[in-house]
């Protein structure tokens, strides 16, 4: 199939092409033999994404119908997708993402949980329900409390498209009834993987996955208590082509996915309970820092984005641990999936908050373990330095700064600020952070009062 894709981009002389596999594939141990016989037998490179890229991809095909998604999305709303080795739930109200979560429990890894004693059993359905029950009473407990969840948009494969389509059930817009899903439901636990897979015209082993994803489709159902479920169709590749379509301006999206992945950071240091004062005054530091000396550090939007995450978050390890927060909050955002970042800008966003009070690891090309590239450990060097100086700018924790501006003269960054308190602590714990951002941009960071007038 490759092959015959990578002979049809020669015929109409494709200048650009993307190839992924879901994160799945990633669990295998040959993963990377696999991925190189591919482009070997086929000239094409294969990324994987992480499981929060995968997701935001198939979140932005939802999107892509965007009249629907958008009204649905004012109320409460939980996009519930169940895959072969997991399963993700992301919860929406007021037009914004509050939050994700993912859970191994996918169908194909459910199915092989219970293989063993599958057919001893006339409580399969039971079963299921047992592994899948404990896991969303955490997260309504968690995330949930009082919010009423009024829609659910259910993806996965293309097996519910087909439980659904031609029937009356279905209405215009692709959506379906609480009664009309338990009636589809019912009939796939009562009927055996043989009769499925003829009724539906799918594979064996397909049939044989839907009936857990089904029944763990029925527990979240229930649980979170909506009445109406939307269908959109849609699929991964869908996602994919629509963020292209959106980098590459050929369209425009009207809702703003960047947003997403800062309400979503913002409620992930509400969780740690980190000081929401204090890092909105370090997050208005680090911003005007970065805005005022674009022509010297070269980064682009997508870094002043991290810079964001990284500023929100650099708080929450004090939850765990106050003497040893760099590590806590590094440990905190490694095992916390932000949608909408890959793997690569998670740890990124990781190590600069580690290294805002941790010594600086330089870049070792010897050191075997290193899994950053040059690329990456200059970013990560650059926002450091930023958040340095941002962090120390409100170091006593009282925003003393009110406003400030900046600007690149000579070989300094002149930092002006507005403020009514006495700054002498500020300036004195400056030297540190203003050593290590000169050697990373050669322009030393200057904090100047601005005259009253």
């Amino acid at each position: 199939i490759l092959k015959d894709f990578s002979h049809i981009m020669e015929g109409y002389q494709v200048e650009n092409y993307r190839a992924c596999a879901t994160s799945t594939l990633q669990e295998a141990e040959n993963v990377w033999i696999v991925l190189e016989q591919v482009y070997q037998k086929t000239g094409i490179r294969v990324e994987i994404l992480s499981n929060s890229e995968q997701r935001f991809y198939g979140y932005k095909s939802v999107a892509a119908k965007e009249e629907s998604f958008t009204k649905m999305i004012q109320k409460g709303t939980a996009i519930v997708e169940v895959g072969g080795g997991n399963m993700q739930i992301s919860l929406f109200d007021k037009d914004a993402l509050l939050t994700t979560q993912r859970f191994m429990l996918g169908s194909l890894r459910v199915r092989e949980i219970l293989q063993p004693v599958e057919k001893e059993t006339t409580h399969y359905e039971k079963m299921v329900e047992e592994l899948v029950h404990n896991q969303i009473l955490g997260f309504k407990k968690l995330h949930l409390k009082d919010r009423k969840i009024d829609n659910i948009i259910l993806m996965g494969d293309s097996f519910m498209d087909k439980l659904f389509e031609d029937k009356q059930s279905m209405k215009e817009n692709r959506t379906v009834s609480y009664d009309a899903f338990m009636e589809e439901y019912q009939w796939v636990v009562s009927h055996s993987p043989e009769e499925i897979s003829v009724s539906l015209d799918v594979s064996l082993e397909y049939a044989e996955i839907l009936i857990p994803a089904m029944i763990i489709y029925r527990v979240f159902v229930e649980e979170l208590g909506a009445q109406t479920m939307w269908l959109p169709g849609t699929q991964l590749n869908d996602g994919i082509s629509y963020d292209y379509a959106e980098k590459h301006k050929f369209i425009k999206s009207k809702h703003n996915f960047e947003n997403d992945i800062i309400v979503s950071a913002k409620n992930i240091a509400k969780r740690y309970m980190s000081g929401k004062s204090h890092t909105q005054c370090v997050l208005k530091n680090a911003l005007a820092i970065f805005d005022g000396m674009k022509k010297v550090h070269g980064m682009g939007a997508r870094e002043r984005l991290l810079l964001q995450i990284a500023a929100i978050l650099h708080d929450c390890g004090n939850f765990i641990s106050s003497s040893n927060s760099s590590q806590c909050a590094y440990e905190i955002i490694m095992s916390t999936e932000i949608i909408g970042l890959s793997h690569a800008e998670r740890e990124l966003i990781a190590n600069v908050v580690k290294f805002i009070k941790m010594p600086f690891e330089y870049y070792n090309e010897a050191d075997s373990k290193a899994m950053i590239d040059r690329k990456d450990y200059m970013q990560i060097a650059k926002l450091t330095a930023i958040m340095r100086v941002a962090n120390m700018l409100d170091r006593s924790h009282k925003q003393k700064i009110e406003e400030i501006s900046t600007a690149v003269k000579d070989q300094e960054l002149i930092m002006r600020v507005t403020s009514k308190a006495d700054l002498t602590l500020e300036k004195a714990l400056l030297t540190e952070a203003a050593d290590f951002f000169e050697e990373i941009f050669s322009i030393r960071p200057v904090l100047k009062r601005k005259k009253q007038k």
